[in-house]
């Protein structure tokens, strides 16, 4: 990508504001190298990535990156053969330490979601405990090694600490007995040997071997004769000690060394670990979502934001270009942020090409380019001055060059800064070449002429940015498909401006203009109007696919229980008629048993007594079968009474009448949420008793009582948040509750933002908001229940 574009569309403000979100200095050197990837593949691969980290960090939160430095210089050391110091060998460890515990919290429970490359990425990580526990036992601070680090050095303190208890006792001794030659009743260090101040004058007096004086000259520091032996054990001692010390250090090292490939590959997993979840908490902070990718030239940005403009400012637009048209002109007055459009555009693809989510709403999507040119005036950017005409032209001729129909090409006021009618038809010809060869163009300009260019030309199409005639402000508002007006006149006259000089302005342009102007006026209008019954239309489906889809779910489950109550009589009247058939077969057998015996008054009495009790036995069977069937379904109504509550057997549940009976027979029933007609004679009596009744409203009483009007989730992850919100909310319906509210904290916003997700779609909330001063501020959310 070439580094004038990056440059122009402000790409190195991005890379600056991500580097905020890193630990290491190797994190931030990844990130100064970033730039667009080469390849769809890869694009679409670095999306994925910074995706999964995004939703690792709202279900599992921040990922254990405690004590991760930036160990690159120690591990080449160590690589040479090096020793590395106390300070140098707890940042390894602590380096070692996170590796493990990042493969611990990355660690797939069963039923977890699958975080495929970031899983990939943590297979590298190798578990190092022995250099952990080698390192964190020896070394307790940054120059400080612990007694525990081995039994000699434990040996030699213990002995250095007799050793200056008994020079302190002893030195002590010296100045109780040499008080009057001294300055100072006390004793000092010089060099690791103590020592005395001696008045100069008595230096005499007092054996010993002078190590210093004070600068008057009058005091001098002496070291008695009788601690010379003392502190030259010490001093022994103290070698003993350093010595010590780096021989422990070296071997922590060459364990290192041992283990250097697995050291070096951990180090550098973790920083491309620090770096993608670097990306996705800025991606957190400016509302990201991952777009489609494709290679085609089309792209649509769906409520598009800058991402480098204040979010309590920014106007979100809809743009897109590809499908019926691959050059876009957008036309309008200055200040009505066409250079912001523009921007917006190059920006989001440069970021969305890094691997990084852009800040547009779901289901948007980009393209990939193998180049993205940007011609944007420099009068356009705070930190630089106005450009000439012959620096426009001279970019315009290297992006001519190098343009094909794998580029997306950027001009900001195509043609100006030189004779209008020159201009106007200079910047067709440039757009027209360019659309010819098959690159994708988006250019503002003021020219009329090129209003009729997209007007005419196929593939071309016309834009413009709303602007509010009444406040003499632009809305921002992108109108694709709709020229921009000038609004000289209606602007001037609202400045103040005579309606005679605006008269005669109007006089000197052509009817055809004016009508053309008008037109443009009439059609922004009715787009505007358009637009916005669109959007109520698509909020009313939506609303509508949602209830379509909860009585569809409500509907499947009455059939479920129809079935199951239907499969469950059929049983039971199988059961019945075997037995009977069993019966009846035993009766025929003792039947024909009798007609072989004869047939005598006796057999005949008793086959008459037989056949009476097959009889009697189906007709048993019978009455069991219609028993059953009429305990399942309960008895037939025999009056109907309003708000009187039934059992229907073919929904197999209560239901409360509504209407008395119409010429059909039929009266309409609630069932839940549900009103149906049904024939009085499908209707039974309802088997519940006064008394359960009675125990059920003192249950739902008891209930409503215990609804607390506000929950707490801070402490909890997102999903678990999600989920305890959402048995709240049920609750606090039934309960009756109309406002709640949530408490989630400030925190890093991403519990918050996975709260106020969630509410956007439940079927209870009618609207919600954050709260206001007293209220908690950003850490609570205000809930209203439809």
């Amino acid at each position: 990508m070439n580094e004038k574009s990056l440059k122009v569309l402000e790409f190195n403000k991005i890379k600056e504001e991500l580097k905020k979100y890193t630990l290491t200095a190797a994190s931030k050197e990844v990130i100064e190298e970033l730039t667009p990837y080469k390849t769809v593949y890869e694009v679409k691969e670095h999306l994925q990535e910074t995706k999964e980290a995004y939703n690792i960090l709202i279900k599992k939160g921040n990922p254990p990156f405690e004590g991760l430095y930036d160990v690159r210089e120690a591990v080449k050391r160590v690589e040479k053969g090096g020793g590395l110091n106390a300070g140098q060998l707890l940042r390894v460890a602590q380096m070692v330490r996170c590796a493990r515990r990042f493969n611990e919290f990355i660690q797939r429970k069963e039923q977890e979601e699958e975080y495929r490359i970031i899983e990939d990425v943590c297979s590298g990580l190798t578990p190092l405990r022995k250099i952990e526990d080698a390192v964190f036992t020896a070394i307790v601070g940054e120059d400080e090694v612990s007694d525990k680090a081995s039994q000699t050095l434990y040996n030699i303190r213990r002995s250095l600490k007799e050793k200056n208890s008994s020079v302190r006792d002893k030195v002590n001794s010296i100045i109780r007995e040499n008080s009057k030659y001294l300055q100072d009743n006390l004793f000092t260090m010089r060099g690791d040997r103590y020592v005395i101040p001696v008045k100069s004058e008595y230096k005499g007096a007092v054996q010993g071997l002078i190590h210093d004086q004070s600068s008057t000259g009058a005091t001098l520091f002496i070291e008695p004769i009788s601690l010379v032996n003392l502190n030259n054990e010490i001093k022994e001692l103290m070698l003993k000690e350093k010595a010590e010390i780096e021989r422990i250090l070296s071997e922590l090292s060459s364990i290192i060394y041992d283990n250097i490939s697995a050291v070096k590959n951990n180090s550098n997993i973790l920083i491309e670990l620090d770096f993608i979840f670097a990306k996705a908490k800025y991606c957190s902070k400016i509302n990201g979502v991952c777009p489609k990718v494709n290679d085609n030239g089309a792209f649509t940005l769906l409520e598009a934001r800058h991402p480098l403009i204040d979010p309590q400012k920014v106007v979100p637009s809809d743009i897109y270009l590809g499908k019926d048209f691959t050059s876009l002109v957008v036309t309008g007055p200055n200040t009505g942020g066409k250079t912001v459009t523009l921007k917006t555009v190059g920006l989001l693809h440069l970021m969305a090409m890094s691997g990084l989510l852009i800040p547009t709403r779901e289901n948007s999507s980009i393209s990939f380019f193998d180049e993205i040119f940007a011609d944007i005036g420099d009068e356009q950017s705070i930190e630089q001055s106005l450009s000439t005409f012959s620096s426009h032209m001279t970019n315009i001729v290297g992006i001519m060059e190098k343009a094909n129909n794998k580029s997306l090409a950027l001009f900001d006021e195509l043609g100006a800064g030189t004779d209008p009618t020159e201009g106007a038809a200079l910047a067709m010809a440039i757009l027209e070449t360019l659309r010819q060869i098959g690159c994708k163009i988006v250019a503002t300009t003021h020219y009329s002429e090129l209003k009729g260019y997209a007007l005419k030309t196929p593939g071309v199409e016309n834009a413009s940015v709303e602007f509010d005639v009444e406040t003499l402000r632009p809305t921002y508002r992108l109108l694709i498909g709709i020229p921009g007006k000038s609004n000289a006149f209606e602007i001037s006259k609202r400045l103040g401006l005579q309606e005679v000089i605006i008269e005669k302005a109007k006089g000197l342009i052509s009817h055809e203009s004016l009508k053309f102007e008008d037109l443009i006026q009439n059609l922004q209008e009715k787009t505007i109007r358009a637009e916005k019954d669109a959007r109520d239309a698509e909020k009313l489906k939506f609303e509508i696919n949602k209830l379509k889809e909860k009585y569809e779910e409500k509907l499947t489950n009455i059939e479920k229980t129809r079935e199951n109550a239907y499969a469950e009589a059929r049983r039971e009247s199988k059961q019945i008629l075997r037995d009977a058939k069993e019966e009846a077969d035993q009766i025929l057998k003792n039947m024909r048993e009798l007609e072989r015996m004869g047939i005598s008054s006796d057999a005949r009495r008793m086959l008459e007594e037989e056949r009476s009790k097959l009889k009697n036995k189906l007709d048993k069977a019978e009455q069991q079968l219609n028993k059953t069937i009429k305990e399942k379904n309960g008895e037939e109504l025999k009056e109907v009474k309003l708000g009187m509550e039934v059992f229907l057997p073919s929904i197999n549940q209560k239901v409360v009448i509504l209407t008395m009976p119409d010429s059909k027979g039929e009266v309409q029933v609630e069932a839940g949420i549900m009103k149906v007609n049904v024939k009085v004679k499908d209707l039974r009596v309802a088997k519940e008793t006064k008394e359960v009744k009675k125990k059920s409203k003192k249950e739902v009483q008891l209930n409503l009582r215990t609804v607390s009007s506000s929950i707490d989730l801070r402490g909890m992850d997102a999903e678990e948040a999600c989920y305890t919100v959402d048995k709240y909310l049920d609750e606090a319906y039934l309960g009756g509750l109309g406002e709640v509210t949530v408490v989630h904290g400030k925190g890093t916003g991403v519990l918050r933002k996975a709260i106020n997700d969630m509410l956007k779609s439940h079927p209870h909330v009618k609207s919600f908001r954050l709260g206001e001063y007293g209220e908690g501020g950003t850490g609570v959310t205000v809930v209203q229940l439809k």
